[in-house]
């Protein structure tokens, strides 16, 4: 099954953004922000910046 996973883990005095695909590869933030929500919210923006990746996931040799 194909996924993508946003999440926010404990950085410094915030959070820090992670977007992980299905395939093994993950992204995270630089910057830690101060809420795990601000987090969330950063990662989405992220993956709504970078559509193909999502589209790579529509691939016939994407793995799942």
């Amino acid at each position: 099954m194909t996924q993508v996973t946003l999440s926010a883990t404990p950085k410094g005095n915030g959070f820090q953004a992670t977007i992980t695909y299905s395939n093994g590869v993950s992204i995270s933030s630089a910057e830690a922000f101060p809420t795990q929500a601000e987090a969330i919210e950063a990662a989405a923006l992220k993956v709504l910046e970078m559509p193909e990746r999502l589209a790579d996931l529509d691939k016939p040799d994407a793995q799942d």
